[in-house]
């Protein structure tokens, strides 16, 4: 890992680096997650979307595997940015919502 105080780019001020997010180990309760349920570029297959999960891989792996087991669907996990996002197959979203409230997330449906 870099030097958190290094300087990367400077003109009129100084920017330093951020820590990378992944590494935080934040609790359910301090997650802010986005459901959203889309068929956007996945040919017509119907896809729910759990965005903004900030915290280890392994950490949303688990999770993943938790959802995709309660939805009885398969699932992947791919990167937006440095934070994770977590999409299961079809429209799950009133089962991943009630499950994330559940386990103590904030989370809320996006989207129509």
């Amino acid at each position: 890992m870099s030097d958190p105080h290094r300087v990367v780019y400077r003109e009129f001020g100084a920017a330093f680096e951020r820590p990378p997010e992944t590494e935080l180990n934040l609790t359910p309760a301090q997650q802010d997650l986005r459901i959203t349920v889309t068929r956007a570029g996945r040919k017509g297959k119907t896809v729910t979307v759990i965005s903004g999960f900030r915290g280890p891989l392994p950490q949303a792996q688990a999770l993943l595997k938790e959802l995709k087991n309660l939805c009885g669907a398969g699932g992947s996990l791919d990167q937006l940015g440095d934070r994770p996002l977590l999409e299961i197959q079809g429209d799950h979203r009133a089962k991943v919502l009630t499950y994330l409230l559940e386990q103590g997330y904030r989370a809320k449906p996006s989207g129509g």
